[in-house]
């Protein structure tokens, strides 16, 4: 992975397997295909794996790593280098946190909730 072509096909490598980890770990997919392949396989191993995006993006970037180098002794760096591309690309698209002001002079009323009888 030396050249500037290397470095095109790694980043397009790494966008595509974001997209595709991001579809099937977070998203409802096209037509809700995607929620019904998780209600598919229930609880078990695989639908662990779905339900992780750090854990999915190790098998995704897998075949993808084929796409980026040509060596042999090349594919299992640029494996995991995909993988860790896609972790912090997730971490940075993620959702920012919102803090609410408390209005002036007062507590700000059903942020904090008891059950009834709780003390």
């Amino acid at each position: 992975m030396s050249d500037a072509g290397s470095a095109t096909r790694f980043a397009v490598a790494a966008l595509a397997t974001w997209r595709v980890t991001h579809l099937l770990a977070s998203e409802d997919g096209p037509a809700d295909a995607i929620v019904r392949l998780r209600a598919r396989l229930g609880a078990g191993r695989a639908a662990r794996l779905v339900d992780c995006f750090q854990c999915l993006s190790i098998w995704i970037a897998a075949p993808a790593s084929l796409y980026v180098t040509r060596d042999r002794r090349e594919v299992v760096p640029a494996w995991l280098a995909l993988s860790g591309a896609v972790c912090l690309l997730d971490r940075g698209s993620a959702e920012p946190v919102v803090f609410e002001s408390v209005p002036e002079g007062g507590v700000q009323r059903g942020v904090l909730r008891t059950e009834a009888g709780v003390a």
